[in-house]
This record gives C-alpha cells, sequence and structure tokens, in this order.
C-alpha cells in the first residue's frame, strides 16, 4: 500500500490500457457491434464529405474541385433554396408539435387499466411501422367528390366543389405536415410510454413530503427528470424523422411536386444522386443536412438537460 501511494499517478495513456486490460470482456462484446457501425456509418459519412469536394458521376474517377459544388447549392440552386426552405418548415412545425403530442398521449394513456393501455399503444404505434400506411391519406385527400376530406366538408357546406388538396400549391405544404405529424408520433411515444412506465412511483411519495403539491409539479421535478433518456431519444428521433421527409412527399405530391410546394432536402438529395447520378454535388447536399442534423441535435440536448432544474 504505501509503494502504490508513492508511486506518481498514471498518465491518460496508461489509465486507458489499464481500463481497457479491467474491461476486456465488455470491449470483446462490443468489437462485433463497433466494427459494423464504423464501416456501415462512420466510414461512409468521412467518404461523403469527401466526395462532396469532387465532381463524380460514377463513370469518370472524381475531379476536385473544392467548395464549387457548395457554392452552386447556395447561390445558384433556387430549388435547393426552395427544399431548404420546405424542409425547416416542416421541421419547426412537424418536429416539436409531434414530440409534444406523443409526450402528452403518452402521459395521459399511461394512466388508463393496463388492457386499455396496452391497446392504444399498439394504435399509436402501429402507424411508424406500417411502410404504406400513409398511403389512406391518399384516399383521405382525394382530388374528386369521393374524396373523404372533400365529401365531409361539401356535406357541410364549407366548399361547394372538391379541392384537389394534392394538386394545388397552397394546400399541399398543409396535406404533408397533416400526414408526418400522423406518422411521426409512434417511435417516440413508444419511447414514452416505456419512461414513465419505469418512474419509481416512490419518488413520488418522496416528493410530496418535500412539498410537491399538485401534478404539473410532479411532471415537471420528477416524472421528466426521471426519464430523461427517453426524451433524449425521442428528440433525436422527431428530428431525424423531420429532418428526413421524403418518402411521404414523394408518394402523396409526386417527384418532383407541383412547383417544388413538397420538395425537401432528402428529394434534392435523392434527385441528384438517384436520378442524374451527380454523386459529387449529391453527397454536398447530404452533408449539409448531417450538419443541420447535427446542429439540430446539439442544441436539444442543451435544452433537455435543463428539465427539472
Amino acid at each position: 500500500m504505501e509503494l502504490e501511494q508513492g508511486r506518481p499517478p498514471l498518465s491518460k495513456k496508461d489509465q486507458l490500457v489499464k481500463d481497457i486490460k479491467l474491461n476486456k470482456h465488455n470491449y470483446i462484446l462490443l468489437a462485433p457491434f463497433f466494427i459494423l457501425f464504423f464501416i456501415f456509418t462512420v466510414l461512409p459519412v468521412f467518404m461523403s464529405i469527401g466526395i462532396s469536394f469532387t465532381y463524380f458521376n460514377l463513370l469518370e474517377s472524381p475531379k476536385f474541385i473544392g467548395f464549387d459544388n457548395y457554392i452552386k447549392l447556395f447561390l445558384n440552386d433556387e430549388v435547393f433554396m426552395i427544399s431548404l426552405k420546405n424542409t425547416f418548415i416542416l421541421a419547426i412545425v412537424t418536429g416539436p408539435v409531434g414530440y409534444l403530442a406523443a409526450f402528452v398521449f403518452a402521459w395521459l394513456i399511461n394512466e388508463l387499466k393496463p388492457l386499455v393501455r396496452s391497446i392504444l399503444t399498439v394504435i399509436f404505434y402501429v402507424p411508424s411501422i406500417s411502410g404504406n400506411a400513409f398511403l389512406i391519406w391518399l384516399v383521405i385527400f382525394s382530388g374528386d367528390i369521393h374524396g373523404y376530406a372533400n365529401a365531409f366538408l361539401m356535406n357541410m357546406g364549407f366548399i361547394d366543389g372538391p379541392i384537389r388538396w394534392l394538386q394545388e400549391p397552397k394546400y399541399m405544404m398543409m396535406v404533408l405536415i397533416i400526414v408526418q405529424l400522423w406518422l411521426s408520433l409512434g417511435v417516440s411515444f413508444l419511447a414514452f410510454i416505456a419512461g414513465l412506465q419505469n418512474v419509481d412511483r416512490s419518488l413520488y411519495e418522496a416528493g410530496s413530503i418535500d412539498g410537491v403539491k399538485n401534478r404539473w409539479q410532479e411532471l415537471w421535478f420528477i416524472t421528466l427528470p426521471t426519464m430523461k433518456p427517453q426524451l433524449l431519444f425521442g428528440a433525436v428521433m422527431q428530428i431525424t424523422t423531420s429532418l428526413a421527409i421524403a418518402e411521404v412527399s414523394i408518394q402523396l405530391l409526386g417527384f418532383p411536386s407541383t412547383g417544388y410546394e413538397g420538395h425537401t432536402i432528402v428529394t434534392h438529395l435523392m434527385d441528384y444522386g438517384n436520378i442524374r447520378f451527380d454523386l459529387g454535388y449529391a453527397s454536398a447536399i447530404a452533408t449539409i443536412l448531417f450538419l443541420i442534423m447535427m446542429g439540430a441535435n446539439m442544441l436539444v440536448r442543451n435544452v433537455l438537460r435543463r428539465v427539472g432544474e
């Protein structure tokens, strides 16, 4: 013991080596996932960033062109600016609203009896795992008198004739927001239900002794701080979903949509990557989207740290 106390403190490198030796079994178990994650996620991100500084059309070797793709993106590509605006509108509306709606529904349903709670949980979660669930909205917003939305509004006397919801630009963004909100509830909702179920009930008893007087104070000082991991997971999923809208827009509004009203960053990326095969330019679009997602995630993490303070 005296010899150990007399030794100089280990350097960071030596301490890291020592920790790895002590936890080598854990690192061995993590190795397969880490290798696959690095090869199929981390490495492609860095490759995409590198390709974004080149002209690459799959037929020729990449040619370094510096920041030309980024200059073209922000100064000469009007469609990209439209897609950027549409993406921010969708993210600002569907992200926070979907996040709050998922939590409110989870909070309310968590108070119900187990059987009813289980049934409602399945109902809320199903849209997020059904690949073409949003196609029922094609029938709801059909542009003829047989569409449910038109039939309802005409029967109620709000409109005289059918509205072409999916073709007229002034309605397209509204429809896209409604459908995306409906689709985005599932994963976050399930995470919130799990978080609420794992809150230790004794904390509420302790809180009442310490001066917590009502349900709102319980929510802010006990429930939310306890389920911070689920709140963060739900926030990340909402950000990723709201900034990566593509398939819903393509299936409902067409590709490209009328006046590019439903065009998003991801559909613009698909246009240049899958159709025009301008992979350098597509990589520049992907890099911008990656930076936006990273910035949004950092902002949300900073906000969630203050929950319960």
